[in-house]
């Protein structure tokens, strides 16, 4: 009895913790996310989807767990795409996020950004992110390579362009002072990376709201493509997009203003930048759990605000969708 309450039984394909709450989708998350996955060796992984096809079957090994079960499902959510059944490349993962993606930030946040250093900084963040966008969509549809090109160019290109007029706008206010210069100059990055961000979701997906993207019923079967399903998925990602860089870009800046100003550190200005790389790590790290928590990845919506070709396909009411996260 107190083994099932603290590891409820395993249901295949069904999230461990509620979904209909903040906290159980939080707790979800972060066994998405965690970054121990990308550890995973090709064998653990195979051993993995095999325990849990032989559960679909019914053929449960002896001294098999639920906790076993809910492991092995993990680790298939952290690695192999839901819709394409394919692995995901590691940098591009969910759980790679933050590994890869914060010595990126910590280059945006670092002060006297030239425009050259804005420009390159700015153009890695929006190549991570519309590879992170693309490998985690929802790929019911195939994306033709051409339009993952054009995407990726308006998504950079629009990142780039708002940072730099951003930028230049700051050094042209020669009435603020040095200090608090500075200090606008380091919250830049928030508004150039959030707007950024809805334009890189929408560019890097915007062949779902030309395709749609299929919806399910309550047995898990296709009843249709939905281009408004699409646009509400398109719309709970890119809201995330812009939560997640809020307190990533505004944090450290604050913080690292204000250490910069201790004795110590003005003694031991080596220490600055492993300071600031962990203050950026840590800040990421609780942020992105939080964000992508916001919505549930199978997102569902009412058949009656979907196209009428779908209300007469089904009998549900309420059908589900893959956001992509």
């Amino acid at each position: 009895m107190a083994e099932s309450a603290v590891c409820p039984a395993f249901q295949l394909g069904r999230p461990r913790y509620d979904q209909g709450s903040f906290f159980g989708r939080l707790r979800h998350f972060i066994d998405v996310i965690d970054p121990t996955t990308l550890l995973v060796s090709e064998k653990q992984l195979k051993d993995s989807l095999k325990l849990l096809d032989d559960f679909k079957n019914g053929i449960v090994p002896p001294g098999v767990s639920d906790d076993k079960l809910w492991e092995a499902q993990k680790i298939k959510q952290a690695i192999i795409h839901p819709d394409t059944g394919e692995k995901i490349f590691m940098p591009f993962r969910m759980s790679g996020y933050v590994p890869f993606g914060t010595p990126i930030v910590i280059g945006l946040l670092l002060p006297n950004q030239t425009v050259l250093s804005t420009i390159i900084w700015q153009w890695l963040n929006q190549s991570h992110n519309a590879c992170v966008n693309y490998s985690n969509r929802n790929a019911t549809k195939p994306t033709p390579t051409s339009k993952f090109l054009q995407g990726y160019v308006g998504a950079v290109t629009s990142a780039v362009s708002i940072a730099v007029g951003l930028n230049v706008l700051i050094e042209k206010a020669h009435r603020l002072n040095p200090a608090t210069r500075m200090i606008i100059q380091r919250l830049v990055p928030f508004p150039a990376v959030a707007s950024a961000n809805i334009c890189n979701v929408g560019l890097m997906r915007h062949n779902e709201l030309s395709e749609g993207i299929d919806v399910l019923d309550s047995n898990g079967n296709v009843v249709g493509s939905s281009r408004i399903a699409a646009k509400h998925a398109i719309m709970e990602t890119a809201f995330t997009r812009v939560v997640l860089p809020m307190p990533i870009f505004v944090l450290p800046p604050i913080i690292m203003s204000y250490l910069e100003r201790l004795r110590f550190l003005q003694k031991n200005r080596r220490l600055m930048l492993p300071i600031h790389s962990v203050v950026c790590l840590v800040t990421f790290g609780l942020s992105l759990p939080v964000a992508i928590s916001l919505f549930p990845q199978m997102s569902q919506i009412e058949v009656s605000r979907l196209e009428p070709e779908i209300a007469m396909a089904t009998d549900c009411k309420v059908v589900t969708y893959n956001k992509g996260l």
